[in-house]
C-alpha cells in the first residue's frame, strides 16, 4: 500500500473506505453538500492544508464539481492539489440503480484508477524507509482518558475545543487529526502538560 503525505478530502464514508484499500493516507470527507454548511469543517481542512497540503478527489458527477469548485474558492489554491477520476458508465454493486448521471463514483473506481488519479495529481508518495513521526495510536488515547473511560466524552470535547477543532469529531477522525497535527511524542507532552494544571486546580 502506497503512503501519501497530503492529506486526501473525499464525499463520502463509503469513497473513503474504497480508498483506505489502496493508500495509506489520512482521509477526511465533506460529508458531501454538508460542507457548505460547516465552518468549523472548513477551518479544519484550511488548518490541514497548511500542515501537510490537500487532494480534493470527488466524484466526476454535476455534485462532485459542485463540491469541488466550492473548496476551490474557500480554500488557498497553493496548498491544494486536484485528483480527477475518469467518466466511467456503471453501478456500484451497494447501490440499488445507477447514479442520477450514470457514472461510477470514486467508490466504484479500480484500485489503479485511483492510484493513477492521485500520482497524475501530483500526490506526494513517500519513501518507506523515510523517518517518520511515531503515530498515536487508540490506545495512546485511551491512555489519556480521551476514550473508553467515564469521562472521555468531557475530555475529548475540552481537547476538541483547546485546538480550534470540530466539535463533531469522532475519536477516529481526532486520531488521524492529531497525528497530522502533532505525533505521539508532542501528543504525550502535552497530556502531561494538561494533567498537571488539571491537578494544580483541583
Amino acid at each position: 500500500m502506497r503512503r501519501i503525505r497530503e492529506v486526501i478530502v473525499v464525499e463520502g464514508r463509503y469513497d473513503r473506505n474504497a480508498l483506505s484499500q489502496v493508500v495509506d493516507a489520512v482521509i477526511l470527507e465533506t460529508s458531501g453538500f454538508g460542507i457548505f454548511n460547516d465552518r468549523e469543517k472548513l477551518a479544519l481542512l484550511r488548518r490541514i492544508a497548511d500542515e501537510r497540503g490537500l487532494i480534493v478527489l470527488t466524484d466526476s458527477d454535476g455534485a462532485g464539481f459542485v463540491i469541488r469548485r466550492y473548496l476551490k474558492g474557500a480554500l488557498d489554491p497553493a496548498k491544494v492539489k486536484h485528483a480527477y477520476i475518469p467518466d466511467i458508465a456503471g453501478k456500484e454493486k451497494r447501490k440499488s440503480s445507477p447514479s442520477k448521471e450514470g457514472k461510477l463514483g470514486v467508490e466504484g473506481m479500480r484500485p489503479e484508477v485511483l492510484l493513477d488519479a492521485l500520482r497524475r495529481a501530483g500526490a506526494t508518495f513517500c519513501d518507506e524507509a523515510a523517518p517518520q513521526k511515531e503515530p498515536i495510536t487508540k490506545a495512546d488515547l485511551y491512555a489519556a482518558g480521551l476514550s473508553g473511560g467515564a469521562n472521555s466524552a468531557e475530555k475529548r470535547k475540552a481537547l476538541l475545543k483547546k485546538l480550534d477543532l470540530p466539535e463533531k469529531l469522532s475519536s477516529n477522525a481526532l486520531l488521524d487529526v492529531l497525528n497530522v497535527l502533532w505525533g505521539r511524542e508532542t501528543f504525550l507532552a502535552e497530556m502531561l502538560v494538561d494533567e498537571g494544571s488539571s491537578e494544580r486546580g483541583a
